[in-house]
């Protein structure tokens, strides 16, 4: 199947979507899998970090194939085709991303490459009066893989394993902010680069700093809008070592730190 012609089967849907997921993305201080709060253990950052504002909406991309033909996906599945192939609506991704992907141009090479935006905005998950009140959806770029066409003749579970463990090929920085000058597409703001060093150790040491950070949205869509962000991402210059670090992860750390211990 690398030659991509079979692309129309469920089978081989399916290898192309699970290839094309986005990986997880480990929070910056690690998560206790008892109760879902977080630990003092922080994420080992070298060199500088890149840090860019996390957008609260849909994880959604574009699959760009070799020939020009595209998909559209959410996180999870793939719901629309050039041609209208594959068709599903949800949650206001395909409306959103369908002109751009009807005018991406893409490198010219033999591999997938694979745009990863967050769409957000009217009815876009539950954070969405924080970015619009007068109906609006935006998107930004925040990653842009490639993936080579011989993945898709893997079986899933070989799929799976490569994806979860670094076997898609991301743009460095550097290589994606060409990626976005050459498509003109907006990417996730760029708050600043800071060495590795200087990011905080601790739980409530990086809460303070989140704050300082990003004290609301650079994204609004509109005037009167909640305003309120997500959070960071950090990621090497090389895209090396990435991670995350939400406001709601650290409030609800710290809130619960504060709350007297229930008597037995």
């Amino acid at each position: 199947m690398s030659d991509l012609d079979s692309l129309n089967s469920p089978a081989d849907l399916a290898a192309l979507n699970s290839a094309t997921k986005y990986p997880s993305i480990p929070t910056y201080h690690e998560l206790d899998p008892k109760n879902g709060g977080l630990l003092e253990t922080s994420t080992a950052f070298e060199g500088d970090v890149v840090l860019t504002e996390k957008v609260d909406g849909t994880n959604s991309r574009i699959v760009l194939l070799p020939d020009g033909d595209w998909f559209i996906g959410s996180r999870e599945e793939l719901l629309y085709a050039r041609s209208d192939r594959v068709g599903n609506p949800a949650l206001g991704i395909v409306n959103a991303l369908k002109p751009l992907a009807d005018r991406l141009q893409g490198t010219g090479t033999d591999h997938i490459q694979v745009f990863f935006l967050e769409v957000y905005g009217h009815k876009v998950g539950g954070a969405a009066k924080q970015y619009t009140v007068q109906g609006n959806v935006g998107y930004r770029l925040f990653d842009v893989a490639c993936v080579l066409p011989d993945v898709l003749d893997w079986s899933r579970e070989q799929i799976s394993f490569w994806r979860e463990n670094g076997g898609q090929r991301f743009c460095t920085e550097a290589a994606l902010q060409r990626a976005a000058d050459a498509e003109s597409i907006d990417l996730t703001p760029r708050l600043g680069t800071v060495p590795a060093d200087e990011l905080p150790a601790t739980v409530e040491g990086m809460h303070e700093w989140l704050l300082s950070a990003l004290p609301g949205t650079h994204v609004a869509l509109d005037e009167g809008a909640g305003g309120r962000a997500e959070g960071i991402v950090l990621r090497t210059t090389d895209r090396s070592v990435i991670a995350k670090a939400r406001f709601q992860d650290y409030e609800r750390t710290l809130k619960r730190r504060t709350q007297p211990a229930r008597s037995r």
